[in-house]
């Protein structure tokens, strides 16, 4: 577990593949408590990344500092950029994706719905592609909505469906998905000063097609 910082308000972590970021047994709370080397310290999960995808999250350490951070996540003030691998290339090179997202419990999917109803929540994301390579293409991403699965139900939906995916696409990529939490930014819900946090993806495929020196930001 890679901590990279921690005070008595929170704890800013690199979430890895295959974990949840709910409180569970195995979940990223009770391994940041590991990391900690506090088995009982109060640990609280405030935003979730897909159980595959990788990167930096932020969780809280008191009910008034979870309180705090979810409120800025509900209202907008929370950044949330990510780096995504897609297969193809958007037709614009930067843009604005909008959709109405349902979830569908039963399957445990989310798809794109075409006209608002029950259960439908508007998405939007902001994508700038950084560079393109043997039909593949690195994206920034910046989520104004959370809605689950959206980045990648959004961009498949488009045919460009993540490198990794196998959810939303048939496809037989040799990794785990490429969407990896690049950078977040949020007001300390103690000092109220605004704190930003990032970390490159992996050395691995497929973000060794790319050049990591890369500015990323959306």
């Amino acid at each position: 577990m890679e901590l990279l910082y921690v005070d008595e308000s929170v704890v800013v972590c690199i979430k890895p593949a295959r974990v949840l970021s709910t409180d569970e047994p195995g979940g990223l709370p009770e391994l940041v408590r590991l990391a900690l080397g506090d088995p009982k310290a109060d640990i609280r999960t405030v935003h979730r990344l897909d159980r595959v995808v990788s990167g930096v999250m932020v969780l809280a350490r008191s009910a008034a500092a979870a309180s705090e951070l979810s409120r800025q996540v509900r209202e907008d003030e929370f950044q949330k950029e990510y780096l995504a691998v897609l297969h193809g290339t958007p037709a614009a090179s930067e843009g604005t994706l909008t959709d109405l997202l349902y979830r569908d419990k039963a399957r445990r999917m989310t798809m794109v719905s075409p006209e608002p109803g029950k259960g439908v929540q508007e998405a939007v994301l902001d994508y700038r592609t950084m560079e393109s390579r043997e039909g593949l293409s690195l994206a920034a991403v910046r989520l104004h909505t959370g809605r689950t699965h959206q980045i990648r139900v959004q961009f498949a939906s488009r045919g460009l469906p993540l490198v990794g995916e196998r959810k939303y696409a048939t496809l037989n990529d040799p990794c785990e998905i490429a969407l990896w939490s690049y950078k977040i930014g949020f007001v300390h819900p103690l000092t109220g000063k605004r704190m930003e946090f990032s970390k490159q993806p992996p050395c691995k495929y497929p973000w060794t097609l790319f050049h990591p020196d890369l500015e990323y930001t959306t």
